[in-house]
């Protein structure tokens, strides 16, 4: 997934017969079934377009949710930007546009939203109560080094850092980046918790224990 975008466009350039986990998550969530590799639109999408995606966009079961004042959330041991779970609240026409910097040349002049800024930005209720998994490099800037592995330090070509604007948006907004942090939340008074964990995606459950940082297990993520 470190490839470049035209890398990705040439490997999903005609459509596949099998699906893959962007389109069945699509299906799932929304009912709607579409073509690989794209996430939230139905098959009117343009792979890789853009300017495509609001003709062919589909309402997702936890955007209904919140359209009706309930409580929605994402756990996921893979990064939240990734196809599984950006199926239940974003909308592209590529599942690889996991930040700015993945996207095709014509979606960043348009400041088209890549998947991070989708899930910081949804516009249905009061937005996701939860997110927690892995993909801290979508969500800061280019350059910024990762508090806990240097060696993989932010990706966003637009300078911002969503983790900052996730606490921004909201009342009772929390960002935590390791399992001390989660477990010494007040969550009586935090209203919507984003927990990135690792860069990328989370460790296998035989290495988490081995993590420097110290990483939550599933189990505990979902029992928040």
């Amino acid at each position: 997934e470190d490839l470049p975008h035209v890398a990705f466009s040439k490997t999903y350039s005609v459509d596949a017969q099998v699906s893959d986990s962007a389109s069945t998550m699509t299906a799932i969530v929304s009912g709607v079934k579409t073509k690989t590799g794209v996430l939230g639109v139905d098959e009117r999408i343009r792979r890789g377009d853009h300017t495509s995606v609001e003709a062919s966009r589909v309402l997702t079961i936890l955007e209904e949710a919140e359209q009706r004042g309930l409580a929605t959330g994402i756990v996921s041991t893979a990064t939240v930007t990734h196809a599984t779970p950006a199926g239940c609240y974003a909308h592209v026409p590529f599942r690889f546009w996991e930040s700015d910097a993945r996207m095709s040349p014509a979606a960043q002049e348009a400041a088209f939203p890549d998947i991070a800024r989708q899930l910081v930005e949804m516009p249905y209720g009061d937005g996701l109560e939860v997110a927690l998994g892995g993909g801290r490099m979508h969500f800061k800037p280019r350059g910024e080094a990762d508090p806990e592995d240097p060696k993989l330090p932010g990706g966003r070509s637009d300078g911002r850092d969503l983790t900052q604007e996730w606490i921004d948006a909201r009342d009772g907004a929390a960002y935590v980046w390791n399992r001390d942090q989660l477990e010494a939340l007040d969550l009586s008074s935090t209203h919507h918790l984003l927990g990135l964990f690792e860069p990328g995606d989370l460790n296998w459950e035989t290495d988490r224990a081995s993590d420097e940082a110290g990483e939550p297990s599933l189990a505990e993520m979902t029992g928040v």
